[in-house]
């Protein structure tokens, strides 16, 4: 291939053997390796969340991965080495050349202003809002969970949208990319704190708000021991389970929960696992994920 920029190597490996092709290829001269799900997008596909708590899978049966290339490296050949020094066959792949002003440019397009509502937006800085005058939330995809595409995330934004009262206080419990937060500071919430485990989600989460130019509190711990009128929580439906009398704690009586993150399998253990506390039932459901919400029984 000829002319400046890059040339991207793409081939299917199965899960055990998706490691080895990527050391392999790095040593062999690839500037970098992309690992993703081949069957995201479709019926297929395998959502992988490395939560605490959980028994689900934690890599894709079957990996795709994409190897940037220098161009005028001879992929071929790299291949072949990288084939031989694994002792694998030689995979069945393909190249594309990509000019090395086309980087940003093929990232955003793969990006669009999200309608959660008749109200409600999620727009990438580089995009003009749809409907200026809708609650237009500016958030890039990045390193954090949540940008709005997921059913579970659009769940709990489209509930916020539609029941959140103005002035009341909401956490946000494994806050991601700060987007439940942000939009329920837009959409009226007097305080708003959000809480996640991973330290990156608390740096996306900040600088988030800060784009959004709201005002939320996020940190590794819920160090607040007050009661809020509303608690979110988008996690998965193991970690939702054991939480149940802490989030129970920290909702007032007669105020409210939203769960997500569950598949409908199991959003009737969800449902008994909060009965003692709470008057739940499902709320909305989208691509087999379902929300479950309730109100907090009187002590």
């Amino acid at each position: 291939m000829e002319g400046g920029g890059f040339v991207s190597l793409c081939f299917d490996a199965a899960a055990e053997d998706a490691e080895r092709w990527s050391d392999a290829l790095l040593e062999a001269g690839a500037l970098s390796i992309d690992v993703s799900d081949p069957g995201a997008g479709t019926a297929d596909e395998m959502p992988i969340f490395d939560e605490p708590h959980t028994d689900g899978p934690r890599v894709w049966r079957t990996s795709r991965l994409r190897a940037l290339f220098a161009d005028g490296v001879d992929i071929d050949a790299v291949t072949r080495e990288a084939a031989a020094y694994l002792g694998e066959p030689l995979p069945h792949h393909r190249l594309e050349h990509i000019g090395d002003t086309d980087w940003v440019r093929l990232t955003q397009a793969q990006f669009e202003p999200i309608r959660i509502d008749e109200r409600l937006w999620i727009v990438p800085s580089w995009c003009s809002p749809v409907d200026p005058s809708a609650i237009n939330l500016t958030l890039d995809p990045g390193l954090a969970f949540g940008t709005g595409s997921h059913p579970t995330t659009r769940l709990c934004l489209q509930w916020l949208s539609r029941e959140l009262a103005p002035g009341e206080a909401v956490l946000d419990y494994g806050c991601g990319s700060g987007v439940l937060a942000i939009a329920a500071k837009k959409l009226g919430a007097s305080v708003v704190r959000g809480v996640d485990i991973d330290p990156q989600a608390i740096v996306a989460s900040r600088a988030n708000a800060e784009r959004n130019g709201v005002t939320a509190a996020f940190s590794e711990r819920d160090v607040e021991a007050g009661p809020v009128d509303v608690l979110v929580a988008n996690i998965l439906a193991a970690p939702l389970t054991v939480m149940a009398p802490l989030f129970a704690r920290r909702v007032r009586p007669r105020g409210r929960i939203v769960l997500s993150g569950i598949l409908l399998p199991q959003a009737s253990a969800i449902r008994a696992a909060y009965a003692p506390w709470f008057i739940i039932d499902e709320w909305g459901s989208e691509d087999g994920w379902v929300a479950l919400a309730g109100t907090r029984l009187p002590e």
